[in-house]
């Protein structure tokens, strides 16, 4: 691949998607950069042979412009910042803009605009119907990023995700870390997907892009999250945890959110439009397939 073809992938916020999206594309040749939080993420990502600058707004805010120029693909995973909202679209919007050889913008965000729908199922025709404040930031955020799309003919394709795990983040290490609980919801549906399928669908929509297209990011089985527990103590031969009801776990705020926002989400796009085919399709899989790397 010559310097003229090369693609170049600018990552606001290279944390666990981020740096797997990365990951992939710099091994098939890509320039690499973006940015993190800290210096001593910073560092660590640099031995990789990435170009990073910490953004941590409002108390970070780089000169990204040298970092950015010339990049071809752009993925955004910064969640919006209590009332500051999207801080890439308030400090770099502009810069974006700007890029000549821009092809591809990727928008992460979560199923959690959907809002609560009582366990029934939802698909990128659904309207967003956001429950709590984080939720409704972030359809304001999608909406943002949309408008701009279209007012500016920028190429944004918007990913909507489940609850991601995966190698260091997942149900087998609270296990093992005597962390996991299991709460006892009655009829609560929560969706996941492994992040490996996550990298897969972005690659796919750089390949096949639709700018101004949603995507819902899940797996094919969504299923109670004590069960999921259940299953990895099974996988671990370690006793599952009492079941606690809902009303006396300790939950934060956000973690309560996700009991109270019931549903199922549709992935029928991503196969059809993208052509994925899931590397782990339901939850058993995926942890299997961590139970026996040990990861």
């Amino acid at each position: 691949m010559t310097s003229s073809t090369q693609k170049k992938l600018f990552c606001f916020g290279l944390g666990y998607v981020g740096s797997a999206l990365a990951a992939a594309l710099h091994g098939e040749g890509w320039s690499v950069s973006g940015t993190c939080r800290s210096e001593a993420k910073q560092r660590m990502l640099e031995e990789r042979g990435w170009r990073v600058c910490p953004f941590d707004a409002p108390d970070t805010v780089p000169d990204a412009a040298p970092l950015l120029a010339g990049a071809t693909h752009v993925l955004v995973t910064i969640a919006p910042k209590g009332e500051a909202g999207d801080v890439v679209l308030h400090h770099f919007g502009e810069m974006l803009m700007s890029l000549p050889n821009l092809e591809w913008i990727g928008y992460l965000s979560t199923t959690g605009v959907y809002g609560d729908r009582d366990g029934d199922w939802v698909d990128e025709e659904t309207p967003p119907a956001p429950t709590f404040p984080h939720q409704k930031r972030r359809a304001e955020a999608e909406a943002q990023w949309m408008r701009l799309a279209y007012k500016r003919a920028l190429p944004v394709n918007l990913f909507r995700l489940a609850g991601i795990y995966g190698p260091g983040r997942n149900p087998l290490l609270k296990v093992r870390q005597g962390a996991a609980q299991r709460i006892d919801k009655p009829g609560l549906m929560f969706g996941r997907v492994h992040v490996a399928d996550v990298v897969q669908v972005l690659k796919a929509s750089i390949e096949r892009p639709h700018p101004g297209r949603v995507y819902n990011v899940v797996d094919n089985c969504p299923a109670p999250p004590a069960e999921v527990t259940e299953f990895a103590c099974k996988l671990l031969g370690i006793e599952p945890p009492p079941l606690i009801p809902f009303e006396e776990a300790n939950l934060s705020e956000m973690g309560k959110s996700f009991y109270l926002t019931n549903k199922r989400v549709n992935n029928f796009r991503i196969k059809k439009e993208l052509k994925v085919r899931l590397h782990y399709p339901d939850y058993r899989e995926g942890l299997k397939a961590l139970a026996a790397k040990l990861e």
